[in-house]
């Protein structure tokens, strides 16, 4: 009772902003930057602009749902951990059950709106990113074990796929070394952030690698994944033919990825500061400059 009163007392607009940001807008704002350069590579140029802005919103609407329901199975911890306990349920800014059905409606206009403006394949493809996020990663794995972001990560990799169908209705081996690409950088790029916050999930009795195992163990588990990465995304070169400067683009990136990767290592073993949160900013830059590079690389072609 109280948790509603306090809502019903709170302006419309307090209101929408909460509702906003269960949705979690900057995963949501990486997650669409893989879908655009997908796209492009899948129609050797521009597509058709509704389709482009159908397919984002039907993405935005299916990882909105997601993290939604995300943050309603996570409450209990999200109170636990600093970084998460000014989200809106553990500030009882919304019940539990408004968040579950907003969640449950968003992925529904998900699977309606691409299912019928652009393709069934695509709508199946984002409920299929909907379902693995909850119920494989939230449900089975996050709570359980220590390769919780390594398979779970999966789901974030699906808009390249639902980008991919979108204008061809199909998945095309490139759509598959992109997916590879986006699987390959999330635990470097969550790990990172797992050691800065490593307390956080151990009082919340979250397995995150980092709690489970030393922090050199972590650092070079970073680095291999960060080598494989790297060579996905040379891969796409001979399979997907993105042009002379993605190529460019992908060796200056992955060496600067690789460099920080490595000084990373270093400093763990130093016991210096290893500043883990400089390799997990970077690798948000590298992600977000190499599809970019995509994208732009398919257009000088």
């Amino acid at each position: 009772m109280t948790t509603l009163t306090s809502t019903r007392s709170r302006g419309l607009g307090a209101v929408a902003r909460s509702y906003l940001s269960l949705t979690k807008p900057r995963i949501i704002e990486l997650l669409l930057v893989t879908t655009v350069p997908a796209m492009m590579l899948a129609a050797g140029g521009v597509p058709a602009p509704q389709t482009v802005l159908l397919t984002l919103a039907g993405g935005s609407l299916a990882a909105g749902s997601a993290n939604t329901i995300n943050c309603y199975l996570d409450r209990d911890i999200d109170v636990v951990m600093r970084r998460t306990r000014r989200r809106p349920l553990a500030q009882h800014q919304i019940s539990p059950a408004a968040a579950l059905r907003f969640g449950i409606v968003l992925g529904a206009m998900a699977t309606v709106l691409l299912g019928t403006t652009v393709n069934w394949a695509s709508a199946l493809l984002a409920d299929a990113a909907i379902l693995f996020y909850v119920f494989v990663y939230t449900l089975a794995l996050k709570r359980r074990t220590p390769s919780n972001i390594v398979i779970g990560g999966a789901a974030g990799c699906f808009p390249v796929l639902i980008g991919w169908s979108a204008v061809t209705g199909t998945i095309g081996w490139p759509a598959a070394i992109l997916f590879l690409i986006v699987f390959l950088w999330t635990p470097p790029h969550f790990w990172a952030l797992a050691i800065r916050f490593r307390d956080d999930y151990a009082s919340a009795g979250v397995p995150m690698l980092p709690v489970v195992t030393s922090a050199e163990v972590v650092a070079r588990r970073i680095l291999y994944y960060s080598y494989a990465m790297v060579a996905a995304s040379l891969l796409l070169v001979p399979v997907g033919h993105p042009g002379w400067l993605y190529l460019v683009a992908a060796v200056a990136l992955g060496v600067a990825f690789l460099a920080e990767a490595h000084r990373l290592l270093v400093r763990v073993r130093q016991g210096d500061n290893p500043q883990p949160l400089r390799l997990f900013r970077w690798s948000t830059s590298y992600l977000s400059l190499l599809f970019v590079a995509l994208a732009v690389s398919t257009l000088l072609q």
